[in-house]
């Protein structure tokens, strides 16, 4: 693993986040909406999603079918405009208009599971620890060797116990930069991969 860290970040030395944000509450509802869709789609779109409705009373007061409007192209739009609305009202209701900051806050928010409570933690209050695991790292962790399961809560523990704490938020977004630019999953580029003399998938070991 420290191999592997050390080789990424100096692969892919800016470690952010794809999804364009400014407000944290915006970052929260981007995740939602690049569930089972692209970060670049989200991207895309939210830039009039929040023109639209530009704080968060704003989402709170919104008429759910305005908002699936705007995130249409995004897939699951019934479902997510609703956790969008619902959320906003969660957090005006229950945290002052703040976006929490522990797991089990996060969790308790209408569309919200563990992947996207880890990103907030990491990127929003930097949280020593945070895994997340998408469909990127699910693959990766699984090709390099960590662990053999596609259970995300199990990869997360796995990967919590040899992480350093400190690195690990950036390690999730540099497999992302990775998994896509090297690693996707159909044809590998493994001559190309900076992690191939460590990894379980490139080396057959």
């Amino acid at each position: 693993m420290a191999e592997i860290v050390s080789r990424l970040e100096e692969e892919y030395p800016l470690a952010d986040c794809t999804l364009d944000w400014g407000k944290d509450y915006e970052l929260l509802f981007s995740v939602r909406l690049a569930a089972q869709c692209t970060d670049e789609r989200v991207n895309m779109i939210s830039p009039a999603l929040f023109e639209r409705f530009p704080t968060l009373e704003s989402f709170a007061e919104a008429d759910v079918a305005e908002v699936e409007k705007y995130i249409h192209s995004c897939g699951f739009y019934h479902s997510k405009a609703r956790d969008i609305v619902a959320c906003a009202q969660t957090l005006l209701a229950k945290h002052g208009g703040k976006v929490p900051g522990t797991m089990e806050e996060l969790l308790a928010l209408p569309g919200v599971g563990r992947k996207t409570a880890n990103l907030i933690l990491g990127d929003v209050f930097r949280a020593p620890g945070a895994v997340v695991v998408d469909t990127h790292c699910i693959r990766l962790a699984n090709r390099m060797g960590f662990v053999d399961t596609k259970d995300p809560p199990k990869i997360e523990a796995a990967l919590r116990e040899v992480l350093p704490p400190e690195k690990s938020a950036d390690f999730c977004h540099r497999i992302v930069l990775h998994g896509r630019a090297v690693c996707p999953a159909r044809a590998p580029k493994c001559e190309a991969c900076c992690v191939r003399h460590v990894c379980r998938f490139a080396t057959g070991n």
